[in-house]
This record gives C-alpha cells, sequence and structure tokens, in this order.
C-alpha cells in the first residue's frame, strides 16, 4: 500500500509559491521563505557571535599577559610585529657563507680522498669488465668460421670476458696460486661487495656535496651588490644547481 501512495505523489500537482503581484512589483522580489530561512539564520549566528565576544570582554583580566605582547604592539586598534634589528651586517653574513662553503669543500675534499683510497684498493676491475666495449679483429672470409678468440689472445677461454688482468698461457703456467678453502674465499668475497658498498656511497655522498657547495657558492655571487641580476634558465633540483646567466662586465 505505501509503494502505491509514493507512485500517486508522484504524478500530483506541484505546489509553488506565489510570485510578487504586479500591483507590488516596484517594491522588488517577493522573499520566499528559503530565503527569510537564510537570511535568518546569518542573523542569530552573528548575533551569537557579538555575545560571545561581549562576554568574554567582561570576563577579560586587565593584568592577563601573554609573552606574544612583548613583541606586539597595538597601534590604531591593529596589532603591528615589532621589526627586529639585524643581529648581523651584511659582510658579517657573506663571511659567515663563506665559512660554511669552505667546510663544505673540507667534507668534499675528504670524501674524494676515500674514493680515491677505495677504486685503488679494488682497481675497479668488475665496473670496467661491466663497461660495453668492442674489440674488432680482421680476418679472411675462409678463417671466419675457424675463428678461435683464446687462441688469438693466447689465454684461456674462462678469461676472455675479462678486460684487464687477461694472463696469456705462457705466464698462467708460471703462476703458483695459494691453496685457499672455501669458508676464506667467502669471507673474501663478503669483504669485497662490503667496500663497493661503501664506494657507492661515498660516491653518491660527495655528489650530493657538490650539489650544496655549488648551490651556496651560487647563492653568494646571486647576493653580490655590485653584479647585475642575471637570468635564470634552469630551477634548481635535489641533484642540481639552478643555472643562472650573468652579463658580462666588460674589464677597465
Amino acid at each position: 500500500m505505501s509503494s502505491w501512495k509514493k507512485a500517486a505523489k508522484a504524478n500530483q500537482k506541484t505546489h509553488k509559491e506565489r510570485h510578487q503581484p504586479a500591483s507590488r512589483k516596484h517594491l522588488g522580489l517577493l522573499e520566499k521563505k528559503k530565503d527569510y530561512k537564510k537570511r535568518a539564520d546569518d542573523y542569530h549566528e552573528k548575533g551569537e557571535t557579538l555575545k560571545l565576544l561581549r562576554k568574554r570582554t567582561l570576563d577579560k583580566n586587565p593584568d592577563e599577559f601573554y609573552y606574544h605582547m612583548i613583541n606586539s604592539r597595538v597601534k590604531d586598534g591593529e596589532h603591528h610585529e615589532i621589526e627586529k634589528e639585524d643581529e648581523h651586517s651584511k659582510e658579517q653574513v657573506k663571511l659567515m657563507q663563506t665559512q660554511d662553503i669552505k667546510y663544505i669543500n673540507m667534507k668534499r675534499t675528504i670524501e674524494s680522498r676515500r674514493i680515491n683510497r677505495l677504486q685503488a684498493q679494488l682497481h675497479m676491475t668488475d665496473v670496467a669488465d661491466a663497461t660495453p666495449n668492442t674489440h674488432i679483429f680482421f680476418v679472411d672470409e675462409g678463417e671466419e668460421k675457424d675463428f678461435d678468440l683464446a687462441k688469438r689472445l693466447d689465454t684461456h677461454p674462462a678469461l676472455l670476458g675479462r678486460k684487464s688482468n687477461r694472463p696469456r698461457l705462457s705466464d698462467l703456467d708460471k703462476i703458483v696460486l695459494p691453496e685457499l678453502d672455501d669458508e676464506t674465499l667467502e669471507s673474501m668475497k663478503k669483504k669485497k661487495a662490503k667496500v663497493y658498498q661503501e664506494l657507492s656511497k661515498r660516491i653518491e655522498r660527495e655528489k650530493e656535496l657538490m650539489v650544496i657547495q655549488q648551490k651556496m657558492e651560487l647563492k653568494r655571487h646571486l647576493q653580490d651588490v655590485k653584479v647585475m641580476k642575471p637570468k635564470r634558465l634552469a630551477h634548481g633540483t635535489k641533484s642540481a644547481a639552478p643555472v643562472y646567466k650573468f652579463q658580462y662586465i666588460r674589464k677597465k
């Protein structure tokens, strides 16, 4: 039965609020119930706000103190922050930034020396073998089918993948290898991997210090009054400093 009532309501006439009669058109639009409700709610909300503010004013303690009052003043009914004098002069700021750049440069130099020491220790043979490179041998058409690279290089076939430290067969016969057990080999392998991991981290650290140094030097140059405002060509990123084009000033 309820569903029948809902279906019947769908076809019933929609009753609308009457508009302003022609005789009262000069008074403007006739205010509808929804307009009155909106205006009344706004009026009561503002009244409650004013009532709350009056109550807070009456309850306020004249001796009330906030620490922010030390750094602010009321002028013409408006709050203003008291401007503090600069603690450092321009020369002092420039000197401090120069000291910071020197510290970053020192740390970067230390990282570079450690990287060179680790690279000399590892010889970077694995990285050298991983880089793509080609070596072309020119042979006759008949010899192309029977061409043996190991025989041509006079080395063992297992050493063909190396680009360095690839001894000849005559030298391999003279080499006496020490007897190492599996445990020692595994320990050496882990130690080598650990050193490579440290090397990669130090290279990333050195790159970060280089970017920081470039950004600080650029900031110092931009603060120089003698230099005209340069044109920015590229924005700075996490891995690169911004690029500016400075105007060329002819030396006298």
